[in-house]
């Protein structure tokens, strides 16, 4: 573990600056469409928005807000493009791995189209949002917040049991939301594409400490990400049936989406059988104990 005297508001400002930065050196390679860009962009924005989120009481009441909402509009932006590129890569994937009697070439090239169509559709969305105006406050707020942070008084204490109080509480977030999603009913995949969100914010909770708590941050960090990609895998499974039931009537090749669509059944349903065990190395108090 790495010794410090930094106070939290130090580190937290550390972790908002450092990818505050990485979000303004991408704009030139989304546009550019270089692969990944869009998804190295919507991470750092996912993680700015947690930071200020999480953090925000170290702030002046109401502070972060605004960066907060703003950086939600441009995430979302960017994962109408992200997410489309995800599910058409996934169910290429899946369609070549299809015995012949499905047709596995035929639904290649449907897929590869309508994932070629879809993203020329959205790809203009994703420019006109980095040519805004809006996108240029939002950088400009960032760089306000950062250089004249409006910290409170608590933003001085000591920067480690801070950062684990914090890791402590979003894991107690993430188990209650897997006790909701372990309840079944009609909204359990909602109820655990909620835990993932919650693993996904313990897991920066976790990242923003590592400066301070090291290893046993690092090991809070990657026991949070295998409940969030576990997790992740059950949400692109229950995307990918929908869309595969969506454009299976018009597609003219029912029986192969037909045999996509069980596959993907099957993954989401692996994944939750999965998440117990994932969730169990995940669960334990002293995890968060960095000290």
């Amino acid at each position: 573990m790495a010794e410090t005297d930094g106070t939290v508001g130090a580190v937290v400002l550390d972790r908002i600056g450092v990818q505050a930065g990485l979000l303004a050196g991408l704009d030139d390679a989304v546009r550019a469409d270089e692969p990944d860009a869009v998804h190295r962009m919507r991470v750092a924005c996912r993680r700015l928005r947690s930071a200020l989120r999480t953090y925000r009481r170290l702030f002046a009441p109401g502070a972060t807000d605004e960066l907060v909402a703003e950086l939600r509009w441009l995430g979302a932006a960017l994962g109408r493009a992200r997410d489309g590129e995800v599910l058409g890569e996934r169910l290429v994937a899946r369609a070549r791995e299809l015995p012949a009697p499905c047709g596995p070439e035929r639904l290649v090239g449907r897929l590869e189209r309508w994932r070629r169509a879809e993203y020329r559709k959205v790809r203009p969305e994703v420019v006109a949002a980095l040519d805004s105006a809006r996108r240029r406050a939002l950088a400009d707020g960032l760089a306000a917040l950062l250089s004249a942070p409006p910290l409170r008084g608590r933003a001085r204490r000591s920067a480690l049991p801070e950062l684990a109080r914090v890791a402590a509480r979003e894991q107690r977030r993430t188990a209650e939301r897997i006790r909701l999603a372990a309840a079944g009913g009609p909204g359990r995949d909602a109820a655990l594409h909620e835990a993932r969100k919650a693993a996904k914010r313990a897991r920066y909770a976790g990242e923003t400490a590592e400066p301070v708590a090291g290893r046993a941050a690092r090991r809070y960090v990657a026991r949070m990400k295998a409940v969030q990609e576990v997790l992740g895998e059950h949400q692109d499974a229950v995307v990918a049936a929908a869309a595969l039931r969506e454009r299976a009537p018009g597609s003219g090749e029912v029986f192969g989406y037909g045999v996509l669509y069980g596959l993907e059944l099957a993954a989401a349903g692996a994944a939750r059988a999965e998440l117990p065990a994932v969730w169990a190395r995940a669960a334990g108090r002293k995890l968060a104990r960095f000290a």
